[in-house]
């Protein structure tokens, strides 16, 4: 979130942000939920979990093969949440490629995250007449009530991307919704620091409590330590408001470290903080001592990785993939498909995959940079294809 290349700021540029508070701080073991007797860690599926996810993705088609050919020359209209940030700029890049390949015209709508950018943009589209909107990356669907009725009073169906956990409802406004895997991702993080830690995990959760997916990935967090750590793990909350991420988060976990000097690990639920909690390690003298386990992927949090910078796994994500799958369920959509309803979302079954030390080398160039997209493999590509009937 211009928080370099932030999903999380990204997902979390609405309205709502405006009111930012001071860093809220919360301690609990495991959010009160963990029983009071220890309990027998189950090392082997932990070490299981990961070794599953640390491999390189297997395609999973979001449905049968169907006639693409109906979709070719209609119009497809993104509008992400912003294109300043990379998260985002590339999954719209990663569209445009793959609605080529399928035959679909298809319109990016620049802007900078603003709500009222996102409301023009709704008007364009509709005056352009498109056939099919997507609001991809965090475009909050809550602020554009009046301009989803006249969307679909002029019978163009709008679909969100990467917005929504599957265990959130999508909101009938919209006509499709395409989730993120956040609590998948969530329960990952949690098993590798309790797996590293050897059960012994004293954790800082920091936290954006305005940003959509976030209750449902600290509700996994917590319900991941209590089940499969319990009394022995210990967690804390910070939550920074995305407006406050640069001058909140540093102090915040500094003092939180300070406060208890057995904290071993932190927890940044989207991986873009981790520019301002790696600052606080450092400050805090815990260098060695204190690593990080966070999710997106993104290429300068996978460099820390690389380099043995504090972070020690990172749930990553192939925007690419992501691109090719959310022109899948558009051109699905378009071609009468029969897909899933708000408040049910469509599974296009994206990867996730655990990096460590053990398997970063996969995602990075022959620099030793690491790029977006790069470690997932390419079966992606050749699924879509043979879906969409195409070469």
């Amino acid at each position: 979130m211009s928080i370099r290349s932030s999903r999380a700021r990204i997902a979390g540029i609405t309205t709502a942000i405006g009111a930012a508070a001071a860093l809220a701080v919360l301690v609990a073991g495991v959010a009160g939920a963990a029983p009071a007797k220890k309990q027998a860690i189950d090392f082997k599926y932990l070490q299981a979990q990961i070794d599953k996810f640390s491999a390189i993705p297997k395609f999973q088609a979001p449905g049968p093969a169907f006639d693409a050919s109906k979709v070719k020359g209609k119009k497809m209209f993104s509008i992400p949440v912003s294109m300043a940030n990379p998260f985002t700029a590339n999954i719209q890049t990663a569209m445009q490629g793959g609605a080529k390949v399928i035959g679909i015209d298809f319109t990016t709508f620049s802007n900078q995250g603003q709500p009222s950018q996102w409301v023009q943009g709704m008007g364009q589209a509709i005056t352009q007449k498109v056939d099919f909107i997507d609001l991809d990356g965090g475009t909050d669907p809550r602020l554009l009530g009046p301009q989803l009725a006249a969307a679909r009073k002029a019978g163009i169906p709008v679909q969100t991307s990467h917005l929504y956990d599957p265990s959130q409802p999508a909101p009938a406004s919209i006509d499709l919704s395409v989730p993120a895997e956040y609590t998948v991702a969530a329960r990952l993080e949690a098993d590798w620091i309790i797996l590293d830690t050897k059960g012994k995990a004293n954790v800082v959760v920091v936290t954006s409590n305005e940003i959509l997916p976030t209750a449902p990935i600290v509700a996994a967090i917590k319900d991941e330590f209590a089940k499969q750590c319990g009394s022995a793990c210990k967690v804390t909350f910070l939550n920074a408001p995305v407006t406050d991420w640069a001058t909140k988060i540093t102090p915040g976990v500094q003092s939180a470290m300070v406060k208890d000097a057995k904290v071993n690990y932190i927890l940044p639920i989207y991986d873009s903080m981790s520019q301002f909690v790696v600052p606080a390690i450092t400050a805090a003298g815990k260098t060695g001592k204190v690593s990080i386990a966070t999710y997106n992927g993104t290429p300068f949090v996978m460099n820390y990785l690389a380099k043995g910078q504090a972070v020690k796994m990172e749930v990553g994500e192939n925007l690419n993939w992501l691109g090719w799958a959310y022109i899948d369920s558009a051109a699905r959509y378009l071609a009468g498909v029969a897909l899933p309803k708000p408040p049910k979302h469509f599974n296009t079954h994206t990867a996730l995959r655990v990096f460590t030390a053990k398997n970063i080398k996969e995602a990075l160039d022959s620099k030793g940079i690491a790029q977006l997209s790069t470690g997932y493999g390419d079966a992606y590509v050749t699924g879509y294809k043979k879906l969409w009937g195409v070469k």
